[in-house]
């Protein structure tokens, strides 16, 4: 069972796993990034985990939603999930690398821009990594992201290696793809403090 006590306060935000209040306001977060953020507005195609928040996030084990909250507001949102990338739009070698059921999936880490530069981005996704490491049966940490965001490649730069650079590729339409793994935390078999990760990310 999901462990939803889990949460860390950065200033006056609380990064926590989300709960079905919390459902209405992180779609709102992902609706308006898309539209706002990436012009290209809702794609079913690409989006379906966004229309069913529950079923996507919070009724799968495996599963989970980070939020960032103040004053009762998601003001920021992380997802992870088991499934892998898809071929097509991406390469075949990279979904075999990452297969559905093994691979963590890191999604829809977007932060409202009036929120922005308070680290909740870091503690999100450090947040989602350790319920990754704590989860049986993940082998790995995935992701790709738009590198054509402004601060979206450096801050993945920061915390994951790059796998490969699609841009080259045309790949998603020739948006500005690149894929990236993050080391699942804590596979050293040592004892490590339960939240001990977030709470270094947080400083």
């Amino acid at each position: 069972m999901k462990d939803l006590t889990q949460q860390q306060e950065v200033g006056p935000y609380v990064v926590r796993h989300a709960t079905a209040e919390d459902v209405h306001g992180a779609r709102s977060v992902m609706l308006d990034t898309f539209y706002r953020e990436f012009d290209y507005g809702y794609v079913p195609s690409w989006h379906t985990d966004v229309v069913d928040i529950h079923r996507s996030y919070l009724d799968n084990p495996r599963h989970t939603l980070v939020v960032a909250v103040r004053d009762g507001e998601v003001v920021a949102t992380t997802g992870l999930h088991s499934r892998g990338p898809v071929h097509p739009p991406h390469p075949r070698w990279l979904c075999e690398r990452y297969p559905s059921g093994r691979t963590a999936q890191l999604a829809r880490v977007y932060v409202r821009p009036a929120h922005r530069r308070h680290g909740l981005a870091r503690v999100m996704v450090l947040m989602a990594c350790e319920f990754a490491a704590r989860t049986p049966g993940y082998d790995s940490i995935y992701l790709h992201t738009n590198v054509d965001i402004p601060g979206a490649e450096g801050f993945w730069r920061s915390l994951a290696t790059e796998v490969f650079d699609a841009r080259t590729t045309g790949e998603h339409g020739g948006f500005g793809t690149v894929h990236f793994e993050i080391p699942i935390p804590w596979r050293d078999g040592a004892d490590h403090d339960h939240g001990s990760l977030v709470r270094a990310g947080g400083r």
